[in-house]
């Protein structure tokens, strides 16, 4: 089985596609022309240790300024000491969840997705052979935890809904699994991810 899906995700990123962004589902959204965006990159990393291929998360702890409280992959923006975005995401889930180095087997990558918070996110997309001893980054995140593969590649998993922002109405994924609410820019990626391995 990991080697059919790890047939399956390389095969998926492959396939061409458009950039994303928190905008895809407000048509009506004009965004500025010349607008700087921040590059960032997330790690989508499938464990394939267990018999269940599963996706690693996190839930960022309520104290942060961007996107407290929220499911995100392990990621975030890219600093000058890193050399790219891939360096950034691995760097990134070293630090939030203890992810070693050299435990990620990176695969490749999706097309950016622009978010609400300005940032060029980079998904990139690796398989973990391994198990590892996670260690939530103190003050960053409040839990690291995993859902089934399966359940965030089938799109009628995903629902669409909207909520209040900046005086408009915006609608955005969600895909809900047990007790997590994934939305936003984590639901939209892991649907672009999705949509791909349907193909």
């Amino acid at each position: 089985m990991a080697h059919d899906i790890e047939t399956r995700l390389r095969a998926a990123l492959e396939r061409p596609g458009a950039a994303s962004s928190d905008f895809d589902l407000n048509p009506g959204t004009v965004l500025p022309e010349g607008r700087k965006l921040r590059p960032a990159g997330v790690l989508v990393a499938v464990s394939l240790a267990d018999r269940e291929p599963r996706v690693i998360l996190t839930k960022r702890s309520s104290a942060l300024k961007h996107h407290p409280g929220q499911i995100a992959f392990p990621g975030g923006k890219q600093d000058e000491t890193d050399a790219d975005v891939t360096a950034a995401a691995l760097r990134e889930a070293r630090e939030e969840i203890g992810l070693p180095d050299g435990v990620a087997e990176v695969l490749g990558h999706m097309p950016e997705h622009e978010t609400v918070t300005s940032f060029r996110v980079t998904p990139v997309i690796a398989i973990l052979r391994d198990d590892f001893r996670v260690v939530p980054e103190p003050g960053e995140v409040d839990e690291v935890f995993s859902v089934p593969l399966d359940h965030v590649m089938l799109p009628e998993n995903y629902l669409v809904e909207h909520r209040r922002w900046r005086g408009q109405r915006r609608y955005y994924f969600t895909v809900p699994y047990g007790p997590y609410y994934i939305w936003g820019a984590t639901a939209r990626m892991l649907r672009a991810l999705a949509d791909r391995m349907q193909e």
